[in-house]
C-alpha cells in the first residue's frame, strides 16, 4: 500500500511540473539601485518596472545613498543592477563588480554622448593640455565621465592656481559660466546642445573625441545569469512591442527601445577613467 501511495504521488508530480505554467516568480527580485540625491528616478522608471511584472519579471527599487555604498551592494550581492551614467558604470566595470548588457536609444536616435569644454566666446582653443586650466575656475558634475574624469584625465600639470567647482547638474554648471561663477565648464554635450541658444555669450571651444555609453543597464556579476538573459530580452524587445504598456516606458524614459550593449562600447570610457586615476581599488573619491 505504501509502496503505491508514493508511486501515485510521484506521478502526480511530473504532471505538476510538466502542465502547471510558468510562475512570473520563476524570475522573481531582481533588484535595481538607484541613487537618492536622482530626484525623479523613482517616478521615472517606475513604468518598466511594471513592464518588466507584465512579462514575468519581478524587480524592485533599492535606494542607495552613495556610490561607495552602491559599489559594495553590488560587491555583497545586495543588488543586481544599475541604470547608470558611463562614469560610474566603468568604475563597476573596472573594479570587476559588474557588467553592461543594454542601454536605451533616444527619441533623437543617440545611446552615447561625449564631454564638451565651454567659455564665453571669444576664448581660446582647449588645447587638449592641462595647462589650458591654469589660473581658471572650472566647473563640472562630480563623477562624471563628461564632467569631473573628463577634467582628471586631461594630460598635462594642472598648476596650483586651478580651482575646481562641483555643480549639481551639466545645466547648473552652465548657469554657473554664464553668471561669471566660473571661467570654464567641461559638460555632456547632449545638455549643451539642448541648451546653447539660452547662452549667446558661450561658446564651445573643445571636445572630448571618444564617445560614452548612455545610462547603460549594468549588472552584478553575482546576479542569476538566467535572469539577466531574461531582462535582456525583455528589454531589448521593447523596441517593437505596441502595446500600452510598452508605449508608456517609451513615453517617460524618452526612448525608442534598448539595444545591446558590451564592454567594447566603454573603449573610450574605461582608457578615460584609468587617466583619471581609477582602479579597482578607486573609493569614489578624489
Amino acid at each position: 500500500m505504501m509502496k503505491k501511495i508514493i508511486w501515485i504521488c510521484g506521478i502526480l508530480c511530473m504532471m505538476l511540473c510538466f502542465c502547471a505554467p510558468a510562475s512570473s516568480d520563476s524570475y522573481a527580485g531582481f533588484k535595481i539601485c538607484l541613487m537618492q540625491e536622482q530626484k525623479g528616478a523613482a517616478a521615472k522608471f517606475r513604468p518598466l518596472l511594471d513592464y518588466l511584472i507584465k512579462k514575468g519579471v519581478k524587480a524592485s527599487f533599492v535606494a542607495a545613498k552613495t556610490y561607495p555604498q552602491a559599489a559594495k551592494m553590488f560587491a555583497d550581492g545586495k543588488v543586481d543592477g544599475m541604470f547608470s551614467g558611463s562614469g560610474i558604470a566603468g568604475c563597476m566595470i573596472i573594479k570587476g563588480l559588474a557588467y553592461p548588457v543594454v542601454r536605451p536609444v533616444s527619441n533623437g536616435g543617440w545611446s552615447t554622448y561625449w564631454a564638451v569644454v565651454l567659455a564665453p566666446t571669444g576664448s581660446p582653443r582647449f588645447t587638449q593640455d592641462a595647462e589650458y586650466f591654469d589660473n581658471k575656475k572650472i566647473i563640472f558634475c562630480g563623477l562624471a565621465s563628461s564632467g569631473e574624469f573628463f577634467y582628471r584625465a586631461v594630460k598635462g600639470n594642472k598648476g596650483n592656481h586651478t580651482k575646481t567647482l562641483n555643480a549639481s547638474s551639466h545645466g547648473a554648471a552652465i548657469d554657473a559660466l554664464n553668471r561669471g561663477a566660473a571661467d570654464v565648464a567641461i559638460v555632456k554635450n547632449r545638455v549643451w546642445d539642448s541648451a546653447k541658444r539660452k547662452y549667446d555669450g558661450i561658446s564651445r571651444v573643445g571636445e572630448d573625441p571618444g564617445e560614452n555609453p548612455n545610462m547603460a543597464l549594468i549588472v552584478s556579476k553575482k546576479a542569476d545569469p538566467k535572469i539577466v538573459e531574461r531582462i535582456s530580452t525583455v528589454l531589448l524587445g521593447l523596441k517593437n512591442d505596441n502595446s500600452p504598456e510598452a508605449e508608456t516606458v517609451k513615453k517617460k524614459l524618452g526612448i525608442t527601445g534598448f539595444i545591446k550593449t558590451t564592454a567594447n562600447d566603454f573603449r573610450f570610457t574605461i582608457p578615460l577613467l584609468k587617466r583619471a586615476g581609477v582602479d579597482e581599488s578607486f573609493d569614489f573619491s578624489f
